[in-house]
Order: C-alpha cells, then sequence, then structure tokens
C-alpha cells in the first residue's frame, strides 16, 4: 500500500497519548487528525488499543561489517531491529574491518550495505591516533559525529586517544559543528590484582567507577575549553552524574545515554563464570542502578542506546567464563522496548517518560528530528505499533540477532512489538518479518 490510515485511541503525540488517524502517502506522514477519521477509498488499519508510536531509533549498534561478519553483520542486525520496532540505526566505527576511519573506509561499509538494510541505517566515524588528517574529510562524508575511545577499545586497529589527541581534532570538530562521541574509562594502576578470572566481582572492580568519573571530567574540560559538542556514551557510573548535571547548567553542548542493561541488571545478581554480562563500562551494583534510574526519572538522560555488540561464543569465552578474556559487548538491541517497559512498570513510571528517550531524544541529537522520531505531518513514516501489556519470554527461536546467547534469555517482559513501519512499509506485521529491504542510508 502506498497510501492508507493508521488509527489507535494510543498514540504517542507531542509526548502524550491521543486518539488519532495517521494519513500514510507516499512513505509520509500526510496528515494527522485527532481522532477517528475513515477517508474513502483507504484502507484503514485499526489498532485500536495498541500503542501507535514513532519508530525507535538506536543511535548506538555495533553490527560488524564489513569484515567481522562472523559477529553479526547488517542483514541480521536489522531484521532483529525491526522485530524490536526500531526503524533507525546508528553503526559505530569500530569492530568492523576495516574500521571507519576515513572517507574511503565509509564507502566501503555503505557498500557492505547494499540489499541488507531492513531498517534505516546511519553511521559514526572514528578518531584515532593515526587518522588525524584523515578527519574532516571522513566528517564531511556524510557521518553523524565522530567516536574515540579514552581506554583500549578491545580491537588493535581501533587504538585508544588522549588528551593531546582531543585537542587536536577538537577545532575541526568545532568547524563542522558535529559531536565527539567518547567512552569515558581512564584507566591507571590503582585496581586490584586478580586472583580468580571466573569472579564478576574481580571483574567489576578491575573497571571502577572513578575510571568512568575521571574521563568524563577531561571530557567535559574539552567541550568546555572549544565549545564543542560532546556526547558521553553508555554512561554506567552514577558517581559522574553530578559532575553531568553541573556542566550540563551552563552548556546544552553536553549530552549523555545510558543503556537499557544498565539499568536492569546488577553486579549482585551475575553469577561467577558468566561472560555473557560483560560489558565496558561493566554493570555495576544494584544502588548505582537505582541512581541511574533516579537520573533517568528526572530527566538528566538525553537519551538511550542499547549499545549492542555481539560476538561468536568462543569470543564470549562461554565455555571457560573467564571475564578477563572474554569479548566485552551485551547483545540486546532486540529486546530495548520490552525491557525498558517492565522496568517503568516496576518503578510505577509513565511510560510516556520512557518514549522520548527512544524516538524523539535521538532524533534531536542526530540532527534528523525535522523528519524522524515523530507523528506529525510531514515526518517519514517510521511507526512501531505494541502491546505494553501482553509479555514476551526471551527465546532462541524468536531471536534474529546471528548469535543468540544474550543476558536476556529466558527472562519474562512486559511489551510485545506487533508491527513495524519503515518509510511507509509493513517491514514487521503480527510480530513476524513481513517486507525486506526497505530500509534506507542516513547520511548526514
Amino acid at each position: 500500500m502506498r497510501e492508507y490510515l493508521i488509527y489507535s485511541k494510543f498514540c504517542f503525540i507531542d509526548g502524550a497519548f491521543q486518539e488519532a488517524t495517521l494519513h500514510i502517502d507516499n512513505a509520509k506522514i500526510a496528515s494527522v487528525y485527532l481522532g477517528l477519521n475513515e477517508i474513502n477509498g483507504l484502507t484503514l488499519l485499526n489498532y485500536s488499543e495498541l500503542i501507535v508510536m514513532p519508530g525507535i531509533i538506536d543511535p548506538h549498534v555495533h553490527i560488524n561489517e564489513p569484515g567481522r561478519t562472523a559477529w553479526e553483520g547488517f542483514d541480521s542486525a536489522t531484521k532483529a531491529a525491526a522485530l524490536g520496532g526500531i526503524t533507525s540505526l546508528i553503526e559505530m566505527p569500530l569492530n568492523s574491518d576495516p574500521v571507519t576511519t576515513t572517507a574511503e573506509a565509509f564507502e566501503i561499509k555503505k557498500e557492505a550495505t547494499q540489499n541488507k538494510l531492513h531498517v534505516n541505517c546511519g553511521f559514526y566515524g572514528g578518531v584515532i591516533p593515526s587518522n588525524l588528517k584523515d578527519v574532516e574529510s571522513l566528517l564531511r562524508s556524510g557521518v553523524f559525529g565522530l567516536k574515540g575511545f579514552l581506554t583500549h577499545s578491545g580491537i588493535d586497529d581501533f587504538p585508544n586517544i588522549t588528551k593531546v589527541h582531543l585537542e587536536l581534532v577538537a577545532p575541526i570538530l568545532k568547524h563542522t559543528d558535529l559531536p565527539l562521541l567518547l567512552h569515558c574509562e581512564l584507566d591507571d594502576n590503582t585496581v586490584p590484582q586478580v586472583n580468580n578470572t571466573r569472579s564478576y566481582r574481580e571483574f567489576l572492580n578491575s573497571r571502577p567507577q572513578h575510571w568512568e568519573t575521571n574521563a568524563v571530567d577531561l571530557a567535559m574540560e574539552i567541550q568546555e575549553t572549544y565549545d564543542i559538542k560532546v556526547h558521553i556514551v553508555h554512561l554506567s557510573a552514577a558517581s559522574a552524574l553530578e559532575h553531568i548535571k553541573k556542566r550540563k547548567l551552563d552548556s546544552s553542548g553536553l549530552t549523555v545515554e545510558t543503556c537499557p542493561h544498565y539499568l536492569f541488571f546488577n553486579a549482585e545478581s551475575i553469577p561467577d563464570g558468566s561472560p555473557i554480562y560483560k560489558c565496558a563500562p561493566p554493570i555495576r551494583e544494584k544502588q548505582n542502578n537505582d541512581q541511574l534510574w533516579k537520573a533517568l526519572e528526572s530527566g538528566q538522560f538525553d537519551f538511550l542506546g542499547s549499545d549492542h555488540s555481539p560476538a561468536p561464543p568462543d569470543l564470549k569465552q562461554l565455555d571457560s567464563g573467564d571475564f578477563f578474556k572474554a569479548w566485552g559487548g551485551i547483545s540486546g538491541l532486540q529486546f530495548s522496548l520490552p525491557v525498558l517497559n517492565t522496568l517503568a512498570q516496576q518503578h510505577d513510571l509513565p511510560i510516556e517518560k520512557i518514549l522520548p528517550l527512544l524516538t524523539s531524544g535521538p532524533a534531536k541529537f542526530l540532527g534528523i528530528d525535522h523528519k524522524k522520531g515523530h507523528l506529525k505531518q510531514g515526518c517519514d513514516a517510521d511507526i512501531t505499533v505494541w502491546d505494553r501489556t501482553q509479555s514476551i519470554t526471551i527465546n532462541e527461536d524468536m531471536i534474529a540477532h546471528r548469535h543468540k546467547a544474550t543476558p536476556y534469555m529466558g527472562r519474562t517482559f512486559f511489551g510485545k512489538v506487533i508491527h513495524t513501519f519503515v518509510n511507509g512499509h509493513q517491514v514487521v506485521d503480527n510480530s513476524e518479518l513481513n517486507k525486506l529491504s526497505k530500509g534506507t542510508l542516513l547520511l548526514k
């Protein structure tokens, strides 16, 4: 169908649920009518009691193609995204081979997406010590920002940068007005000796909160000195929240995200020998998680991202249980919405407070809020339809990620994605993939 209507009593419009009818025409929202409005000759998709919302935008995903498709790949990742109600995602510059640190490498990555995008996909470029001469051309090639690590990234072809590199790249970022995204951990020699590599407590102690806090302070120093946009990815340390809050009072150039796994899991419940839970920065204690949730409730996070970072079972050390040898990354792209909906119910938080963190928040950060992240006239017809009350239990059969191992396996959540529309096409129908290759490249 090129032209049709979508109706629900619960359309998420301007931050609230409203009874409305959306007129979809040629991949756009042509009109929004309050109440039920039938138009002669047009099919009406009546989703009366279901939530109809802007398609979810996940601005932090590792897909690992080209070069490491044994880890994931555009085909499997974007299928999983669609099933999870995600209509647009932004892919990180590392774990692919080559890493996206030059305009030439970016061209290779774009070519690798051909006929594999089932949702829309954009990209960040990367900054490493050796590519400073390439940064400006990379930023002008269509990436949405520049990602760097302040500690080892996990792969040797994406080494970390230092304050010296930040000072060199900041003027270029200022000139292009694109954000610098930083993995904020600054390692030091204050961590205890490791005696048991299968111990989660020892792994947690090896990446303490002050690593994050110190790195966040450096990020904020660069942001203030050069007046550039700086984004702190996947914050896990609640100890950094007050620092960030104070800086945000003086500048709109600082933004921060956290991830569903930092809100849902806690260190006390992670068994030893279970590196399926390993990520960096690590999942911390329940008291820390509660502080993160309170920050979310009070509006301190600009948006949420999955930080989906999968790897084959052998790299995750699932047999040995060695946290220190295992690849660090949580596989959970498909389940952000039900996880967050379940948490909202547990904390008695209206879901209306969560949805902007998945839609309008990332759209604003990416500079695409004129066409995505909202149900309003002129926006792209990227739409997620879901049942907040229906429960799902995660099992291998429903997972579209290349590898099925995930810390969410076997858990029951509330919130089931029923339909997903990408550029007006019904990519997911009744929780099953319906149409493929309807996503497009997103370029800044």
